[in-house]
Parts: C-alpha cells; sequence; structure tokens
C-alpha cells in the first residue's frame, strides 16, 4: 500500500525541510508584485498598454485588474500583523 502524501510531506521532501518557509515567502511575493504593476500600468504612456486608453487616467484595463490582484494577496501580509 502506498501511503496518502500531504503537502508537508511533499514539501519536506521537494525542498529538504525548507518547503514550509519557502512556500510563506513567496505568498508575501504576490501582493507587492501586482501593486508594482498595477503602477507601471498607470503610468504607461498610451502606445506602451495593450489597447486604447480613453484619456489621461483610465482606470479601465489593467491598472483595476492588478490593483484587486493586490487586494486579493493581501491575507499573507494580513497574518504577519494578526
Amino acid at each position: 500500500m502506498t501511503e496518502i502524501e500531504t503537502r508537508e510531506i511533499w514539501l519536506r521532501g521537494r525542498f529538504g525541510g525548507r518547503g514550509q518557509a519557502m512556500a510563506r515567502l513567496l505568498s508575501l511575493a504576490a501582493a507587492p508584485t501586482f501593486a508594482v504593476m498595477a503602477l507601471i500600468a498607470a503610468m504607461a504612456p498610451a502606445d506602451m498598454i495593450c489597447g486604447a486608453m480613453q484619456g489621461p487616467l483610465s482606470l479601465q484595463g489593467m491598472v483595476p485588474m492588478y490593483a484587486l490582484m493586490s487586494a486579493f494577496h493581501l491575507a499573507p501580509w494580513l497574518r504577519l500583523f494578526k
């Protein structure tokens, strides 16, 4: 019979006991990355962004998407301050 592998056992085997720490660090990387991407998309000239902008400060398209993705990935950061 084979053992059903849990996430912890898989991480321990795959990363030699450092899997939990690596998973925590990786989960902290998402929110700041998406926030920076939202800033870049908001400040980029119109010809650099796919799709036409409808004004100097258009909030349609990539900017709100990256802002929402950043907000949805804030949970690991909020757990740090708990």
